[in-house]
């Protein structure tokens, strides 16, 4: 697997390179330290995963990855940062990105590099906390994919972190009964798990 670091802190970027390359399977092609050298290396390496930060001088990440993503819809591109702003967040939900993981959890860097490789998308427990903060358009703007009222309110809640019993409580519903509402609004968006269900709410409203 061949992968890209982009870091404004080149020890930043030495380091990852000695924590990625300690894994057999990841080999780092190239570093850089901004996001014009994200999109050159890109487009020089097409890398299997770009693993890169947000705040850089000059271009942020966040730039390089939109303009990366609009040549190369099927970029996979990682976010290592220290910040969870809602802000980030949200733009990185937006724009495409992969994954968000923040540099303190230095334990699951090469398990969302290779997660990412595989085709996941890899957004962790402290992340997804920060959704409900994003707010929401008016439900009904789901109606285009052809979910009821009910089908909605839930998946709702699932994007705001609620779980079964807690949806189960505030519908007052059974869970099972919430469990089979959330079956069934999966298969209507070919969805595979909850986490995707809540990237597919938070890109759509």
């Amino acid at each position: 697997m061949k992968t890209v670091i982009i870091d404004d802190d080149p020890l930043v970027t030495s380091s990852l390179k000695i924590i990625l390359e300690s894994d057999p399977d990841i080999k780092v092609a190239g570093t850089g330290n901004s996001g014009s050298e994200a999109l050159s290396l890109y487009r020089q390496m097409k890398p299997d995963v770009l693993l890169m930060d947000i705040r850089m001088d000059g271009m942020t990440g966040l730039e390089a990855a939109e303009s990366i993503l609009k040549d190369d819809p099927n970029a996979k591109i990682l976010f290592l940062t220290t910040f969870s702003d809602y802000e980030y967040i949200a733009k990185a939900f937006q724009i495409g990105a992969k994954g968000y993981i923040l540099k303190q959890n230095y334990q699951s860097i090469i398990p969302s590099v290779k997660a990412v490789f595989l085709g996941q998308r890899v957004f962790g427990d402290e992340i997804m906390s920060k959704l409900p903060a994003f707010g929401a358009k008016a439900p009904k703007d789901f109606k285009r994919f052809d979910l009821s009222d009910k089908e909605i309110e839930i998946m709702t809640l699932v994007a705001k972190g609620l779980s079964n019993k807690e949806i189960s409580e505030t519908l007052f519903l059974g869970e099972g009964t919430v469990r089979n509402y959330i079956s069934t609004i999966l298969d209507k968006l070919n969805l595979r798990d909850r986490t995707q269900l809540a990237i597919f709410y938070y890109r759509n409203i």
